[in-house]
């Protein structure tokens, strides 16, 4: 493969025990991996193996306390991700912080030391918190509404960019003999906003990659802002080819209205695959690690989860997107919660459909290695999406069954690469470096 030829990107989340909840009854381990650095560094040489660009860490700074689940976020994913990167090599690393409860500065001093400390691998994904027990572990404030949290994430972007390019040595000009340094080569940005007062510069230069990747999650109106001004991996829900396609323009056409190339931006979707011997067996598997034990569990589910009156539910009646929209004003996530709608507005499905295309509220593959991999190069080939980050109902299994039985396929068929191309991540992605 060559540098100039497009290449589909895989992520892989790595988070405890796997992404589904129920799932971990069914995986190999123990319950004490989920708190084990050794156990994350053998899941990144598994990910390193089957050439995955990087692993991915959401992060949610509240223990979720549910018994009949397990903790999904434990340890510190930039303090996880600086010893992987020194154990691991290659790989690159995505850490999810929240600019609602950082400052602009310490958080741009830490992850830019950790891509200079890992050669230019890591792509940090910057969120805004929605969960109001997150809110009560910073103090007695309540958690800010919406439609402040997208704009302080915009400006805490444009601070952290700043910073990130405050300090650049290869302007130095000539340095006298009795000169350490060339200071003109640190500027102050002397920002004054309306959430940030900061003078810099940061006492960290530019990385190799210039600053870290900036990925997004989120679909609101105030995601697709935040996804248009800085975002270059969009981490989102897409489960169909013409409501991705949608999403796409919404997102590039924003970034065009202020003045952004899109070309600097890669949609990378959540997906969840679940392999089988036959697309009969996956079937069973799915109802086995979703928690359900069967279809009529699935469909139950759904109807617990959208409030739908189950003594007038027909499984087989095709669904309404308009009664699956989210309230744009609620507190929780916003973004996830879009795919069903978005999904029911371009098909005509059923519930009986729609549980087998979605799972954590990413799109779900079942089936045969074969099948699965016809389907991950479909939404590439017409570029709807320019890869994904596969979320694995049980970790390690299903990531060890993807690298043996899925990634060889792709390979095959000349759409992934067989060794790590580029020196940084940014590289990879085909991403342009900052000026």
């Amino acid at each position: 493969m060559t540098d100039t030829k497009r290449r589909l990107n895989l992520n892989v989340g790595i988070n405890t025990t796997g992404y589904l909840p129920h799932a971990w009854k069914y995986r190999t381990g123990s319950r004490h991996d989920i708190n084990d650095p050794d156990y994350y560094r053998r899941l990144t040489e598994l990910a390193h193996r089957g050439r995955f660009d990087a692993v991915f860490f959401s992060d949610h700074p509240a223990l979720l306390t549910d018994p009949l689940s397990r903790p999904f976020h434990t340890l510190d994913p930039l303090i996880l991700c600086s010893a992987l990167a020194a154990q691991v090599p290659d790989i690159g690393f995505v850490a999810t912080i929240t600019s609602t409860y950082n400052s602009p500065y310490n958080l741009a001093r830490r992850v830019q030391s950790l891509d200079i400390v890992s050669g230019g691998r890591l792509i940090v994904n910057v969120v805004s918190s929605f969960n109001p027990n997150v809110a009560a572990n910073f103090g007695n404030a309540p958690l800010p509404p919406r439609s402040e949290r997208y704009p302080r994430a915009i400006e805490f972007l444009d601070v952290a960019k700043k910073l990130w390019n405050s300090w650049d040595p290869d302007r130095e000009g000539e340095v006298p003999p009795d000169r350490f340094w060339d200071a003109s080569s640190a500027h102050t940005i002397d920002h004054d906003g309306t959430f940030f007062h900061v003078r810099g510069p940061l006492n960290v230069p530019r990385s190799p990659q210039g600053h870290p990747v900036i990925a997004q999650a989120g679909a609101s109106e105030g995601g697709i802002e935040l996804a248009a001004r800085h975002g270059e991996i969009i981490y989102c829900n897409i489960l169909s080819r013409p409501a991705g396609q949608a999403f796409g323009r919404k997102v590039k056409d924003k970034a065009i209205e202020i003045g952004r190339d899109p070309a600097g931006i890669r949609i990378v979707p959540g997906l969840v695959v679940i392999l089988g011997e036959s697309r009969e067996e996956a079937l069973r598997k799915h109802e086995l690690f979703s928690g359900a034990g069967s279809e009529d569990g699935l469909l139950a589910r759904f109807i617990r989860e959208n409030g739908l009156d189950p003594d007038r539910f027909d499984p087989d009646a095709v669904l309404e997107a308009e009664r699956f929209v989210p309230d744009q004003n609620r507190q929780w996530a916003v973004g996830m919660g879009l795919g069903l709608s978005e999904l029911l507005t371009y098909e005509r499905l059923t519930a009986r459909q729609v549980i087998r295309r979605s799972e954590g509220h990413h799109r779900l593959l079942l089936g045969t290695p074969e099948e699965v991999a016809d389907e991950i190069i479909d939404l590439w080939e017409d570029a709807t999406v320019d890869g994904y980050t596969l979320q694995p109902p049980r970790a390690p299994d299903d990531i060890a069954e993807f690298v043996d039985k899925v990634v060889p396929i792709l390979q095959d068929r000349g759409v992934y690469p067989r060794d790590y191309e580029g020196r940084t991540i940014r590289d990879r992605y085909r991403l342009p470096h900052p000026a």
